[in-house]
This record gives C-alpha cells, sequence and structure tokens, in this order.
C-alpha cells in the first residue's frame, strides 16, 4: 500500500518476544508469554584459512568481522542474525497492514579456519571443532578462485574439502570411541539399552575409521537418538558453497562442476551453492535501488544469502507458515510434514497441548481474497483438524483450549 511503512524486526538471541494475542483473535485469546520454541536455524560457515569465510559471512550478515590475508584472522565465532528473505511476508503486509511484521531468522556463525591437525588441537583446531558441534546445519566454503595476492592454505578444492572432512571425522572418532568405551562398561552390567547404543557406536566407529562421515552410516530414529548427546560434526547436514572470482560468475567454470561432480558422485542428495563472496561484499556499497541491477549485470540473479538460505531450508527440510493481525504480521519455520498442532506448538507449548482446530488458508488463496473477512466469505478458509500436514505458505489461525 502506498505510504504503508509497517515496524520490520527480526528475533535475535534473547530478545524478549511476547507473542501477542492478535495472532488468534478472534479464534484465541489469552495471556501469553514467550515462546522458547521458536525455531532458529543456525548455520555454521566453515572451511580451511583464507577461503573467503569471513569475506561472505561479512557480506550475507553485513556484520562487520576481521578479513585479512593470513590464516586464524577470525579467532571466535561470529554470529550474525539475518532475516529468511521471503517475498510472501511482505505482500502479506501490504494487504493486512500491521504494526510490526516479523521474519524467521537464520543465524549465520562463521567459525575460524580449520587446518590439517584441528583435530589434535593444530591451529587452535579443538576450540573451533567444538563452536562446530552448536549448530544446526555446515556451509563448508571451498575456494575455487586463484589469486596470487591472497596466500593459499590448501592445494585445491577436491584437496580441500578433504582436509576439512578428514578432519571432522577424526573428531567425531574420537568422540564415539571415548563415548563407545562408556557404553560398553555399562552394557557389561546386563543394561539393554547400553548394549543397544554399543552396537550403534561400534557402527559408527568403523565407518568413521575408514574416513567416511558418520552421515554416510545408515541410521534408524532410534539410532539417532541414542547418539544425538554427541552432536556429531559429520552427521550434521552439510552444504558445499563453491565461492568464485567476479571473473567465473556465471560461466559454467570447470572447477566448480568438477567438485560438484565428485560430491554428488558420494551422494546424490550434495547441495553446492556457487557464491563470489567479493561480488556480494561489493553490492553492500551500494544503494538498495542498486543491487539488483548491479547483480543482474555479472549475470547472477538472486544474492548469496537468499540462495544459501533456501538450500539450508531445502537441506533440513523446513517451511514457513504465516499468522496475520492487526497487530502483527509474521512468518514460522516448520519441519515439512509437520501436522498443525506442532505448527501451533511454534507459537506457544500451551497451543499444542490444548489444540482444537485450525482456520487454514493456503497463501495464493489468501493474497486473492485480500484479507481474513474476505476470505472467509468466499469459503477460502478451512478449518483443520490434528491430522492436517501443513503446507509451506499456509496462513493459519489457532483455536485452543485455556
Amino acid at each position: 500500500m502506498p505510504g504503508y511503512q509497517p515496524r520490520r524486526r527480526v528475533l535475535e538471541p534473547g530478545f524478549d518476544n511476547p507473542v501477542r494475542e492478535s495472532h488468534l483473535t478472534p479464534i484465541f485469546a489469552a495471556s501469553l508469554e514467550r515462546n522458547n520454541r521458536m525455531s532458529k536455524l543456525a548455520i555454521g560457515v566453515v572451511g580451511l584459512p583464507n577461503v573467503g569465510k569471513s569475506t561472505l559471512f561479512r557480506a550475507l550478515t553485513a556484520v562487520s568481522v576481521p578479513a585479512a590475508n593470513y590464516p586464524f584472522c577470525t579467532i571466535d565465532p561470529n554470529v550474525g542474525v539475518v532475516e529468511v528473505p521471503d517475498p510472501r511476508l511482505d505482500r502479506l503486509a501490504e494487504l493486512v497492514q500491521p504494526q510490526d511484521v516479523i521474519a524467521t531468522v537464520v543465524e549465520f556463525v562463521d567459525i575460524a579456519g580449520l587446518v590439517k591437525g584441528a583435530s589434535e588441537g593444530e591451529g587452535l583446531g579443538n576450540k573451533f571443532l567444538q563452536n562446530i558441534r552448536e549448530v544446526d546445519a555446515i556451509a563448508h566454503v571451498i575456494r575455487c578462485f586463484e589469486d596470487e595476492a591472497v596466500v593459499r592454505v590448501g592445494q585445491d578444492p577436491l584437496h580441500d574439502r578433504e582436509v576439512v572432512e578428514m578432519e571432522l571425522a577424526l573428531s567425531d572418532l574420537d568422540q564415539v570411541a571415548r563415548a563407545l568405551d562408556r557404553t560398553e562398561r555399562r552394557a557389561r552390567t546386563g543394561d539393554k539399552d547400553a548394549k543397544a547404543e554399543a552396537a550403534v557406536l561400534s557402527r559408527l566407529v568403523a565407518r568413521l575409521e575408514a574416513g567416511e562421515p558418520a552421515r554416510a552410516e545408515p541410521l534408524s530414529e532410534d539410532d539417532r537418538r541414542a547418539v544425538r548427546s554427541l552432536n556429531l560434526l559429520t552427521l550434521k547436514p552439510t552444504l558445499y558453497v563453491a565461492n568464485v572470482s567476479e571473473d567465473m560468475v556465471g560461466q559454467d567454470a570447470q572447477t566448480v562442476q568438477t567438485l560438484r561432480d565428485a560430491l554428488l558422485a558420494e551422494d546424490s542428495g550434495a547441495v553446492v551453492v556457487e557464491v563470489c563472496a567479493q561480488l556480494e561484499s561489493d553490492v553492500l556499497e551500494l544503494d538498495e535501488s542498486e543491487r539488483h541491477e548491479y547483480l543482474e549485470a555479472h549475470g547472477v540473479e538472486t544474492g548469496g544469502l537468499d540462495r544459501l538460505i533456501h538450500a539450508g531450508y531445502k537441506l533440513l527440510g523446513l517451511q514457513t507458515f504465516f499468522t496475520v493481525g492487526e497487530k502483527e504480521v509474521r512468518a514460522w519455520t516448520l519441519h515439512v510434514g509437520a501436522k498443525a498442532p506442532e505448527a501451533a506448538g511454534e507459537i506457544h507449548t500451551d497451543f499444542e497441548k490444548g489444540f482444537i482446530r485450525a482456520e487454514t488458508i493456503a497463501y495464493e488463496d489468501f493474497v486473492e481474497a485480500g484479507s481474513l473477512k474476505r476470505s472467509r466469505e468466499l469459503g477460502k478458509m478451512r478449518l483443520e483438524g490434528k491430522e492436517y500436514v501443513v503446507q509451506d505458505g499456509d496462513v493459519m489461525l489457532f483455536r485452543a483450549a485455556p
């Protein structure tokens, strides 16, 4: 709407954000406390030194971090929280004209460069590896460009990738082997759960000793629950970021294709995102109106942030649903396949416990109708029960028992 400027906010760690009654009015009204279940995707940005991690991180999050031409410039993990780009949220805000617009967020953690021997403490390695254990997914940045002015710590993309992943696997091997020793001692006392856990750990030890990641071992849900507390690095979903030079953008570079082919040969579901960190950084210096034109001139349709976040969502099986009201239009993150009560639980745990039904409309239908009132008049709003599987883009209002 012309002249409409809602307050736009993103949620940052520790931000005290009470869920407002307007989310659910007139379906449900209650005094709500802060929801501690809110999803926040955390992605750790890793790689060898001087591959462009910090430059990429700074460009994606607009957070000023040191970026210099020497290893270990980044000592502590820098954290940047950015909103998930979603034009659907903007369109809903235009229609509803709320006081606030709140996007879902992604937390990027820039972790200092790993080197060979990191699993044994080389290059401050163990400290950095522990930082990686705390994220949901890993974005492994691999240098696919040549620049004599920037020291190359590795040799080539495939070698560089192997160095980092081997260090992650060796760190996991040490962790799993120690856990197996403890578990086998419990199993010898006749503990059935310990025996089952030891069997899973033994399989992982064999896999890791072969130099393969833990995610290469087929694991059932019970298996995963048994080892969840270990927070294994090589069990985390990983997407690969091929960092290219500006003259390589949109050129289908052989270096990137060779990397992609090697990864797909090992894992048909491997995700490779090509990004030019320097280009993304340069864009920050431009006005908003000039950025799209600048990217288009370099053959880039969407920015690196959009592509990385969308790849992360796909990798982790995440989707977005929306709540709308006069005070607030908001996007929420939810796993694909989740049912309506789980979506209600993202807003507040009490909503999941007392879930009755959800008034639901597809995003496209809501936009066509233009408002909640008109959506109901047109019969577009549906009443869905506990077995309804939430779809990406659903606009939802929940009824729950007090």
